[in-house]
């Protein structure tokens, strides 16, 4: 039960950093369309830069994500199949996992990262100095 209950963890943190990666860049763009100072604080910009280009980077070299494989190795351990179906998972894994070939996640995951890329240059971080 505790590689289940962990495992639903695992999937919840996922969901959190899709939600921080996707939501992020709304927020930069939102946020400075209304003048919120917050999103432009280097903390929050390099973290959201980070965090899309370690995804673009994995998918670029074919590799899983981590946070997958662990969540998939604890289902294993926990007598379930990879994805088996508990409450958390049915609700939330159906928001994060898709069928696609996996060019079409390459080439979404790098035009995404343009993007932000472009918010970096169009709203770009207020550093203190300036």
């Amino acid at each position: 039960m505790t590689y289940r209950w962990l495992a639903d963890l695992v999937l919840l943190l996922h969901f959190g950093v899709v939600l921080f990666i996707v939501g992020g860049l709304l927020m930069v763009v939102v946020g400075n369309l209304r003048g919120w100072r917050w999103v432009n604080q280097p903390w929050f910009r390099i973290a959201h830069v980070a965090a899309i280009g370690v995804v673009v980077a994995q998918s670029w070299w074919g590799q899983d994500c981590p946070l997958t494989t662990l969540e998939s190795w604890l289902r294993v351990q926990a007598g379930t199949a990879p994805y088996g179906r508990s409450f958390v998972e049915h609700w939330v894994g159906r928001l994060l996992f898709y069928q696609a070939p996996f060019g079409v996640f390459v080439l979404a995951y790098s035009v995404f990262a343009l993007l932000v890329l472009a918010a970096w240059w169009r709203f770009p971080p207020r550093w203190r100095g300036r």
